[in-house]
């Protein structure tokens, strides 16, 4: 557990911030960051002051999707300020800290926790509307120390439609409820692919296993996220595909699960 300067500061800046949100998945490689990531664009385009924490200490990705990478802190007499994305989005990443960006991250687990705590604690987040926490996969040492830390901290469970992902994220959820997290709901992501030359729908990763795992476990679900090339490209560029695309059915459908989550929180 922090000792108390630090948990002083963690408290001290929780109370400036309304929302906490968890994202999470049961396993990689299900686009978990793409979707934190987009949904902190969406939430800072409606006009809500966002930070975003990448706790992926291995593998941090965060700024290099929204184009910041070569930012660094800014110090000042209030403390360190975390880089700013646009008007309402900041965003907190081990990879600021980094000489080399190519140098591995080699912790075990109590310096992750110190760290995460650092970054809660030791930045000077300002009032914000949300805090959103993109965790790396599974059920152990960053989702645990949020939830440790940050004990009002809701969950949003990111997951592909296919049977192996989701057996992952019953468990998530299962995680979520024991450590009396609010689950807002579970996002199934890569949910169908629309083909650009016939634009017919093709069913990539089977599609409704999100829907019906939500059903199955009495969480909310907050809608499909189509695979769109879009989005990658995008983030390969460091570019907010909702700000180069905001008509695009993604761009809609992002918006239409951060309108979702506001009707949670309320």
């Amino acid at each position: 557990m922090p000792d108390d300067e630090i948990q002083k500061k963690i408290t001290d800046n929780l109370e400036k911030i309304n929302h906490g949100l968890l994202i999470f998945s049961g396993k990689g490689g299900v686009g978990k960051s793409t979707v934190s990531a987009n949904l902190a664009v969406a939430l800072s385009k409606k006009g809500k002051k966002v930070g975003l924490v990448d706790v992926d200490i291995h593998g941090p990705n965060l700024a290099k999707m929204l184009g910041v990478e070569d930012k660094k802190l800014e110090v000042t007499s209030e403390g360190a300020k975390a880089v700013q994305v646009n008007e309402n989005l900041q965003l907190m990443s081990i990879s600021f800290l980094l000489m080399d960006p190519d140098s591995p991250v080699i912790w075990r687990g109590p310096m992750k926790m110190k760290a995460i705590q650092q970054f809660i604690g030791d930045i000077n987040w300002g009032k914000l509307d949300w805090m959103i926490i993109d965790s790396p996969p599974g059920t152990g040492d960053e989702p645990l120390s949020i939830a440790q830390l940050m004990p009002a901290t809701g969950a949003v469970v990111v997951t592909t439609p296919q049977e192996v992902s989701l057996m992952d994220s019953r468990k998530a959820v299962a995680f979520s409820k024991k450590l009396n997290l609010k689950v807002f709901g579970i996002i199934e992501n890569m949910s169908g692919f629309a083909c650009p030359h016939c634009g017919k729908k093709i069913e990539l990763f089977k599609e409704g296993g999100g829907e019906k795992a939500a059903a199955e476990l009495g969480v909310p679900f907050l809608g499909k996220i189509p695979l769109d090339p879009g989005i990658v490209d995008m983030g390969d560029r460091g570019k907010s595909f909702l700000d180069e695309a905001p008509d695009s059915e993604t761009s809609l459908v992002f918006s239409r699960i951060v309108d979702k989550i506001i009707q949670t929180a309320s």
